[in-house]
């Protein structure tokens, strides 16, 4: 029983760290484009994070440091509880 166990986790494991794979990669996209957008924001920590959530959701985020939405209409839809823009 001890074999057939340490090979499922062996499984698992290797299973896990090609998913950490692919999302260090995504985010490596996004935090590089969300720098390029939040480069000239006011407070600049939580335009990054905001920018990351929508980016990583999304998969893309708009050209230059504001406006362009249009490039990319699902980070241009996404809003916040109170029905205002969630993406910078």
């Amino acid at each position: 029983m001890k074999p057939v166990f340490a090979a499922i986790f062996l499984l698992c494991l290797v299973f896990s760290s090609s998913l950490f794979e692919v999302t260090v990669a995504a985010s490596g996209f996004c935090d590089s484009k969300c720098s390029v957008r939040c480069s000239k924001a006011g407070i600049k920590d939580r335009c990054l994070k905001y920018c990351g959530i929508c980016c990583e959701k999304c998969k893309c985020v708009p050209s230059g440091t504001y406006g362009n939405k249009h490039e990319c209409p699902c980070y241009r839809d996404m809003k916040n509880s109170k029905g205002k823009p969630k993406c910078p």
